[in-house]
């Protein structure tokens, strides 16, 4: 039998077909299409072929002696679509994409892309921002300015360190990091993160304060909240949907906690995870930012983020990194920081 998660599509249109594999495929699946059901070939009906077949006719009446055919002779499971895609700048792709891939994860589950921490190489960043003096200011332990949320899957610890090694200290903002990993690496996660920079991480756990200068990582088990005194609660219950975090719940329940101080950036990975809370956040006027596609390791969770329209700044790790402090300086040179600040 082949490697788990090789993906066969079937379609009737070339659109869908394209639309289908697509989607499969940004979720780090392997992926065949067929768009001529009449021709496809009797190998894709082997039980050492394919782990799925993913099945979208737009007429069952036309296609009722192939579905019949396919039934009895197919040794693998089938998944068959419930309508056909929308296009992928439509507001609706973003939860058709999302039931996609709630099912694939049902059928097959996940694919097997791991993340590889023990590669990220320890190296001098290749910038280093200065600290702006009016960061001088700010005491150790004093409650952020701001919280920002960092979504990322696939290529996004290496990313994510790149931010964190530009930052300088006594930056007033606070980062909670939702990171698609397997929990057991969570504690080597927070350890290569917060190597050789100004940035102490850790994990969040319930009743744990934000603080500026640090950056909680959300744990993978269970799904956490925000207070709007800044502390991290725990729902009790495991993360929505098929992603562990779900950047998409961690980027709501921050907009939720922390109001127009928060903001949200999308590093480097698979799937679609934040294209559906991102656009929300946006739209209350907080920041979404993300990283360029060219600087990425997979860019499709960036990718789909971008597409809604709500980005208003990409670049690589160290741009977003300068990007923001900026936005903090200048927001301290026009508002003094407050002693304490409310969310």
């Amino acid at each position: 039998m082949t490697a788990p998660g090789r993906v066969g599509v079937i379609a009737d249109s070339t659109l869908q077909g394209h639309l289908l594999s697509s989607a499969v495929k940004s979720q780090g699946y392997q992926v065949v299409v067929s768009t001529e059901p009449e021709t496809l070939e009797d190998r894709w009906l082997e039980t050492d072929a394919l782990d799925l077949l993913v099945v979208d006719l737009s007429s069952e009446d036309r296609w009722q002696q192939f579905l019949d055919d396919l039934l009895e002779r197919a040794e693998v499971p089938i998944l068959f679509c419930d309508g056909q895609a929308p296009a992928r700048t439509d507001a609706l792709y973003p939860k058709w994409e999302r039931r996609l891939v709630t099912k694939l994860v049902s059928f097959i589950g996940k694919p097997a892309a791991e993340e590889r921490l023990e590669v990220i190489p320890a190296r001098p960043p290749q910038v280093r921002i200065p600290q702006p003096r009016e960061f001088h200011a700010i005491r150790p332990g004093d409650r952020p300015r701001q919280v920002w949320v960092l979504g990322a899957s696939l290529g996004g610890p290496a990313a994510v360190k790149r931010f964190l090694d530009c930052l300088p200290a006594n930056l007033p903002v606070a980062f909670v990091l939702a990171q698609h990993i397997d929990g057991r690496f969570l504690d080597t996660l927070c350890g290569v993160l917060g190597r050789d920079n100004s940035i102490h991480c850790k994990i969040g756990v319930d009743g744990e304060a934000l603080r500026h200068g640090e950056l909680a990582i959300v744990p993978v088990k269970y799904a956490v909240r925000f207070r709007h005194d800044g502390r991290i609660q725990s729902t009790g219950a495991p993360w929505e949907g098929p992603y562990a975090p779900s950047i998409d719940q961690v980027i709501q329940y921050g907009g939720e906690g922390f109001a127009s101080a928060c903001g949200a950036i999308l590093f480097s990975g698979m799937g679609n995870d934040g294209a559906i809370a991102a656009p929300r956040l946006a739209a209350t006027g907080c920041p979404v930012w993300a990283q360029s596609a060219e600087t990425c390791a997979v860019s499709s969770q960036p990718d789909s983020v971008r597409e809604t329209g709500c980005v208003s700044f990409s670049g690589s790790p160290e741009q977003l990194a300068l990007q923001l402090v900026e936005r903090v300086r200048r927001e301290l040179t026009q508002n003094p920081f407050p002693k304490h600040p409310e969310y």
